[in-house]
């Protein structure tokens, strides 16, 4: 981030959020499942925030070293299609995400909480962090959020970006149904 341009001036020109799940979207905690999968625990108002930013045009990403059908469900639900899961290269997920949407990484926000996180924070113009991430994540991160991972820090982020490009808050409808439609 330019030391000479704030916060609010420097995300007016993110084009795309690229996010982390476990400590991120979710608060890290994780269930083993016996087929395999995992339960997690998700913020509806994280999900909510994704939702409407993809129905009003704006990438997100998911680049997470988690897996499983229960975690696939979730990336549909939400309209999530740029997802990497089970990625143990993150570096190389980001630099695919940016060849495949042409966007730059300087024009990407990364959100990550742990070290596996680092290199692609370095990579991007907007490294953030939820509030309870791990030190070396919060030292690299321009933007703290107030909110831990899984408690509101997806939210956090994702309207603020919305908001400077005056997407925010444009209708008052739901964004995902209830039930899936047929």
């Amino acid at each position: 981030m330019e030391k000479s341009r704030n916060f609010k001036e420097v995300i007016a020109d993110v084009e795309a959020i690229v996010l982390d799940v476990d400590g991120v979207m979710t608060d890290g905690g994780i269930t083993p499942l016996a087929d395999g999968d995992f339960q997690r625990t998700y913020y509806a108002k994280d999900g909510y925030a994704m939702a409407y930013a993809v129905k009003h045009g704006f990438k997100i990403c998911v680049i997470s070293g988690g897996f499983g059908k229960i975690l696939e469900s979730r990336m549909n639900r939400l309209g999530i299609e740029n997802r990497y899961l089970a990625c143990m290269d993150k570096v190389a997920a980001i630099n695919d995400f940016s060849a495949k949407t042409g966007i730059a990484l300087e024009n990407m926000i990364y959100m990550g909480d742990d070290i596996p996180d680092l290199e692609c924070m370095r990579l991007v113009g907007v490294p953030v962090a939820p509030a309870d991430a791990c030190s070396e994540v919060l030292a690299t991160a321009v933007y703290v959020s107030e909110y831990k991972g899984g408690a509101g820090a997806v939210r956090d982020i994702i309207e603020q970006v919305l908001r400077v490009k005056g997407l925010w808050a444009l209708d008052s409808k739901g964004v995902i149904p209830e039930t899936p439609s047929h």
